[in-house]
């Protein structure tokens, strides 16, 4: 459609606001059809690009490794759950997780806390015991009015959000563990 989007504008519309980024092409008078023709050719590239291969986030095995059977832990993430899922088919980082929850399996998204709230309920677990670890502000929002804990770990399409509600701001998941060490049980 012509419309350049930089990463500061997509960061902003979509992972700030939680908006569809679909909407300016809808302001430059994209009909209903055309849009879902660019979802869907957006849809296949993104498939094409995450059968590519996704890089884990350093720390990220390390950290599900030590925590895995000690703490209960679910994955609620906005993501499609056929992205979701393709993803994951590779990193073999589903193992250590209890619930994943992706869209589709609540009916409003962050920054509603509904998805948090149930993946609460998912784990069995009162939200207000529950630690959450996001990279987004939206995903912030969401954690802290679903009543829970939250650390931030921003990333580089994300940290010039604001994060200042975050009970702790993260360089990596490898500060995770020590972070937790008052909730970990021995072991």
């Amino acid at each position: 459609m012509g419309i350049e989007v930089s990463d500061e504008v997509y960061a902003e519309i979509s992972l700030k606001r939680g908006q569809s980024i679909f909407g300016l092409a809808t302001e430059r008078g994209a009909s209903d059809e055309e849009i879902l023709a660019l979802r869907a050719r957006r849809d296949a590239r993104y498939m094409e690009l995450i059968e590519e291969g996704v890089k884990v986030l350093d720390g990220v095995e390390d950290c599900l490794e030590q925590l895995h059977g000690r703490l209960p832990m679910a994955i609620v993430t906005s993501s499609q759950r056929v992205h979701f899922d393709a993803i994951h088919a590779r990193t073999g980082l589903l193992r250590f997780f209890d619930a994943v929850l992706a869209s589709g399996d609540y009916d409003r998204h962050k920054p509603h806390p509904e998805p948090f709230l149930a993946g609460a309920a998912r784990l069995g677990i009162d939200p207000k015991a529950c630690v959450a670890i996001e990279d987004s502000p939206r995903g912030l929002a969401a954690a802290v009015a679903a009543g829970m804990r939250c650390w931030a770990i921003p990333t580089a399409l994300t940290r010039g959000g604001d994060f200042s509600p975050a009970d702790a701001v993260l360089e990596s998941a490898g500060e995770i563990p020590g972070q937790l060490s008052e909730f970990l049980p021995p072991g």
